[in-house]
């Protein structure tokens, strides 16, 4: 069994139980807990579901382990000839979160949703509007 979800612009494969490195958080604390709920494919070993473009009422919780920060990576500009010599660095930091378990909502609640859904539609009737444009010719 495993997803993938969409987090911040990044596709991240998920599987219960893993850790997975995330981009960093500022806000959340060692220990807390985190809903990740942009799951864009889900495959539980009998059947695949893909979203369009997300899986409705599905997400994954995941606990906070730590905040760290990742291996140094060079920027080395050069223009040749020239004399030109720029070299720069940085480390990015990322969070690291341990995947708990899946979670989707009861089908009861959807249906629910979608007979308040179908009351409103039927309540409320549309009118069309004739096109009072004309064409002309030149």
């Amino acid at each position: 069994m495993y997803a993938i979800i969409d987090y911040k612009g990044c596709q991240i494969l998920l599987e219960e139980g893993n850790k997975v490195r995330i981009p960093f958080l500022k806000d959340s604390k060692v220990g807390s807990t985190l809903t990740l709920d942009n799951v864009l494919f889900y495959d539980d070993g009998i059947k695949k579901h893909a979203g369009n473009p997300f899986i409705k009422n599905m997400h994954f919780m995941a606990k906070v382990i730590s905040h760290k920060r990742d291996s140094k990576v060079l920027v080395f500009k050069q223009k040749r000839r020239k004399g030109y010599q720029k070299k720069n660095g940085y480390r990015n930091k990322f969070t690291l979160i341990q995947i708990d378990k899946l979670s989707s909502v009861t089908p009861k609640i959807t249906e629910k949703i979608a007979k308040k859904s179908s009351i409103k539609k039927s309540t409320t009737p549309t009118k069309r509007k004739k096109s009072t444009a004309k064409l002309t010719k030149k």
